[in-house]
């Protein structure tokens, strides 16, 4: 590596380190960070974090231009780079030299509603922002960026719908500060909830012999009625396809009651990854990664920032085959070594 590549890679390295630290901006491995330098493409690698930018390398260079080819070619760059980021076909196709994907626990909370375009355009007005409806990560979503490009070539800001937030600027700087502006415009307080039942959740771990959720706001999953009732309509976004290996994936959400481990409690339950347990909070099975682990803690960041009775659009059954499939096979994938994903 040259010297110009450490001064222009280190800026990158430090803001991945920071976002990556952040849990309202990423989760586990979720998001990705490229810079276009000297023809190539620096982008996170798949399984890395960006926690872990400040500590050991996470950017892989690819060749800009062939990485183009492919996309050109309907062929996801992915298939030839196995070790970049999933989302390599995006960061190639979003024209600006530092590119930047969240999974923004703000931005999701507006991006899962059924009326988010309309929601977010007093609130981003001035900024160069597009929305994109919902498409699958890799090919798909780079051809809906490049058709949003051709709309207005100077987008800055992309609100991916049901998924996050993907920023474009000349450095990283410039991101840093647009990331910020963003946040602000679309901040959420998040509704509080009742506090955990932790006599409940030891009864119910010892009887699995599982993990009682260290995060305390996870467990907001079972004790607020509301974020109940939203987890019950379905699935909001994609990163909850890391939990995809039950035929009714969905259902791994839906709060179960507990009266005690008795009446075949541990025999219904023991191969799930968690459980969310009603008006109890959360307890984690021992096999379930730090990965899998943190995306539960972002599902309850979203869902603690979504209103009651607002109309929200799930993921729709056309659009599981894939998030269940070849995706969620290689989240789980990735994530069987603790850290992983896109």
């Amino acid at each position: 590596m040259t010297a110009t590549q450490v001064s222009e890679l280190t800026p990158l390295q430090e803001l991945s380190a920071r976002i990556g630290n952040d849990p309202l901006l990423t989760q586990g491995s979720t998001g990705n960070a490229s810079i276009k330098l000297d023809g190539s493409l620096w982008i996170k690698a798949s399984g890395k974090w960006m926690a872990d930018a400040a500590r050991e390398e996470i950017l892989v260079p690819l060749d800009l231009e062939a990485v183009r080819q492919c996309v050109s070619a309907s062929v996801d760059p992915t298939e030839h780079y196995t070790s970049a980021s999933i989302e390599t076909a995006m960061h190639a196709v979003f024209p600006h030299r530092v590119v930047l994907h969240v999974h923004c626990v703000d931005t999701i909370a507006w991006a899962v509603l059924r009326d988010a375009p309309a929601q977010l355009e007093g609130r981003l007005r001035g900024l160069r922002w597009q929305w994109i409806p919902h498409v699958s990560s890799g090919l798909a979503l780079a051809r809906a960026i490049e058709k949003a490009m051709r709309v207005d070539a100077g987008t800055q800001v992309l609100i991916l719908g049901n998924h996050g937030l993907v920023l474009g600027g000349p450095d990283c700087r410039a991101v840093d500060g647009l990331l910020e502006e963003v946040r602000r415009r679309l901040s959420v307080t998040p509704r509080r909830a009742h506090p955990a039942d932790y006599a409940a959740l030891w009864e119910a771990s010892e009887a699995l012999e599982w993990d009682i959720a260290e995060d305390d706001d996870v467990h907001a999953l079972g004790t607020d009625p509301v974020a109940r009732g939203i987890l019950a309509g379905g699935l909001l976004y994609p990163c909850q396809a890391i939990f995809a290996a039950s035929s009714n994936p969905a259902a791994l959400f839906r709060a179960v009651p507990f009266s005690g481990y008795g009446n075949g409690f541990t025999g219904s339950y023991r191969n799930r990854p968690f459980l969310i347990l009603e008006d109890r909070g959360v307890i984690f099975n021992m096999t379930t990664t730090p990965a899998a682990r943190a995306m539960l803690g972002g599902l309850a960041q979203v869902v603690q920032r979504i209103g009651p009775n607002v109309p929200l659009r799930y993921l729709t059954d056309d659009e599981t085959p894939d998030i269940y499939g070849v995706l969620a096979s290689r989240y789980r994938e990735l994530s069987s070594a603790g850290r992983a994903h896109s």
